[in-house]
């Protein structure tokens, strides 16, 4: 059986004190090494919220959650952040590249932040990564001289920068034209399949989850359905 790279049990999340608004309502939820899924669901079901726990930004209220077979619960505030860091890729909606870096200083932010130092090995790793993504030749381009659908590229190849496990990807797509934003699930897909890295994409595009291996609803903070697709189609629902 596979490896998780994702387990929660029972999760739920509320925030308040005198009033009490319950977000994540024990959510049970398993994604394993390789997989490739799209969380979907509309506007306040609680996706950010999420979002947030499994990329170790917040804590759950209640229930179990662990990332790559590690429990987060006994975890202090550096626990989280070595785990986040060596286990979790982001990509967002929008790419939060440092504008005064070029595409390589940018995907090697990660290496530095991990070692606390630059170091000449973090170089060749930043310029084949950009060479994945399409970006040959780019790698001592400023942001600014990039197109949107290239800047973004430079992000999916920071979110691999250390080899991690799982890359929570919020709508990675989300502002671009519908050609680029193929383009960039492509790239997504092939890190996907040649690598073995498990993918959660958040999105609002039913065209992008439809070619998702496995399709999540999350409404009103409790997971609805998990399709799973086969060759002939969405799987019935587990």
């Amino acid at each position: 059986m596979a490896e998780p790279v994702v387990l929660l049990e029972g999760v739920r999340k509320s925030y308040g004190d005198k009033v009490v608004t319950e977000v994540l309502k024990g959510v049970d939820l398993r994604v394993d090494r390789g997989e490739f899924a799209a969380l979907v669901g509309p506007s306040g079901s609680g996706k950010s919220t999420l979002l947030n726990l499994l990329g170790l930004l917040d804590r759950p209220t209640s229930g179990r959650l662990a990332i790559a077979g590690e429990e987060t619960a006994g975890l202090d505030d550096a626990g989280l952040t070595r785990l986040r860091g060596h286990a979790i890729g982001f990509v967002f909606q929008f790419h939060h590249l440092l504008p005064g870096l070029s595409a390589a200083e940018n995907v090697m932010m990660p290496m530095i932040a991990r070692e606390g130092r630059t170091a000449k090995a973090m170089v060749p790793r930043a310029v084949a990564l950009l060479d994945r993504v399409g970006l040959a030749g780019r790698a001592d381009a400023l942001p600014s001289a990039l197109s949107g659908g290239q800047q973004q590229r430079v992000a999916i190849a920071r979110a691999l920068a250390l080899g991690p496990p799982l890359v929570l990807a919020d709508e990675p797509t989300g502002n671009l034209d519908t050609r680029t934003a193929d383009q960039i699930f492509d790239v997504l897909r092939e890190f996907n399949r040649e690598l073995g890295v498990a993918f959660l994409i958040v999105t609002h595009d039913p065209r992008l989850a439809a070619r998702c291996d496995r399709t999540i609803d999350l409404v009103d903070g409790a997971i609805v359905s998990d399709r799973r697709r086969t060759a002939e189609g969405a799987a019935p629902h587990r």
